[in-house]
């Protein structure tokens, strides 16, 4: 039988090293353990236990640290699945099930008040101890949001001819208020969604959360496409297209990113237009850079390949999460070199910020 005990001691000796995850972390780890063969537990205890890009850097050092050598827990044998009648509550023991409920009360806040400090609170702000449970009020209200942004990008606002009967059948859950007209003719496509996310080192502070914000949009956008650079672009699509985050973070971890490196806005965008625009650049496509704009590269490139861009496409959006700072102003280099070709221009510092993507992309705003 596989001994929970030591999955237990091991996140309480993550969390005396400054994790932030709690009772939920530990709890999921007891579950997921069992259901990965023995060489994808570290996997699994990273995808459950770190929550920030710092945690998952740290995560391999600390990992080897507790376990000895290789990792002698990923060289253990198959372990057997837990009972299936018994909780997991019981697999930690009466000991550890004392410790981990007295932990559980002494975080108790009001939920309300956390939800609301949290959407609003800058990432690179939350302390340790919140930082969980930021993540899985964010994962909840970006998949929510995807959605409705979604179906908003796929309404039609054709002055075709209005389809009388489908829009009273449409009106009879509204109370017979036609409020939302249905046309005759094509059923309107989704519009094409490009992400670009800056995963340098000025940005480390935020990458991690606008990431599951790309994986989240993902979720939703049929036609959708992620890349992330730093000093040159990869395409991370197929990785995002993962029903969970956790398993798309696992392919991450084994390609060559260059997280928190320096930044080359330019150069990435001209391999981008390089390799990807004929695929990917429509008259309805979406483009979506999330970055701070620090740029070491020349001016000139930057302005050069955004104009490219800009040419081809419906909406080029800037997300930027300096931009909450209260004074801050876009004189970098690379963002005011941007500033031109930007049709919109927003935060991207909080949930709120991150949530306020719908209201810039209403069909009124995308005409």
């Amino acid at each position: 039988m596989f001994e929970a005990a030591e999955i237990v001691n091991f996140c309480r000796f993550l969390r005396d090293n400054e994790f932030s995850g709690g009772v939920s972390q530990t709890l999921d780890s007891l579950a997921a353990v069992p259901l990965v063969p023995a060489d994808s537990i570290k996997f699994a205890l990273r995808s459950e236990l770190c929550s920030s890009k710092e945690e998952w850097d740290r995560f391999e050092d600390l990992f080897e640290e507790f376990w000895g050598g290789n990792g002698r827990l990923a060289q253990r044998p198959e372990a057997e699945p837990y009972p299936k009648e018994r909780p997991t509550w019981a697999l930690i023991g009466n000991n550890g099930n004392s410790a981990l409920q007295a932990e559980e009360d002494g975080k108790q806040i009001s939920g309300a008040s956390l939800n609301e400090r949290l959407r609003k609170a800058d990432f690179s702000e939350v302390p340790q101890t919140d930082q969980a449970a930021l993540e899985r009020i964010a994962e909840r209200l970006m998949k929510l949001a995807s959605y409705r942004l979604s179906r908003r990008l796929k309404v039609s606002d054709s002055p075709a001819q209005v389809d009388l009967r489908r829009t009273i059948h449409r009106s009879i859950g509204r109370g017979g208020d036609p409020a939302e007209l249905r046309y005759k003719g094509k059923k309107p496509k989704q519009a094409r969604l490009v992400i670009l996310l800056d995963v340098s080192g000025s940005m480390s502070l935020y990458s991690f959360f606008l990431l599951r914000f790309a994986h989240a949009l993902q979720k939703h956008f049929k036609r959708a496409e992620t890349f992330v650079f730093s000093t040159n672009l990869v395409d991370v699509t197929s990785a995002l297209r993962r029903e969970h985050l956790i398993d798309a973070l696992r392919v991450l971890s084994e390609k060559a990113i260059g997280w928190t490196g320096g930044t080359k806005i330019g150069e990435s965008l001209r391999e981008f237009n390089r390799r990807y625009s004929r695929r990917s650049l429509t008259s309805d496509t979406l483009f979506l850079i999330l970055s701070d704009g620090w740029d070491t590269g020349e001016p000139e490139d930057l302005a050069n390949e955004l104009a490219a861009i800009k040419r081809r496409v419906k909406k080029l959006i800037w997300l930027n999460p300096l931009l909450a700072l209260e004074d801050y102003q876009p004189v970098t280099r690379g963002m005011a070199t941007a500033l031109p070709f930007v049709n919109v221009f927003a935060p991207a510092h909080s949930l709120d910020s991150l949530l306020d993507l719908e209201k810039h992309l209403t069909r009124q705003a995308m005409r």
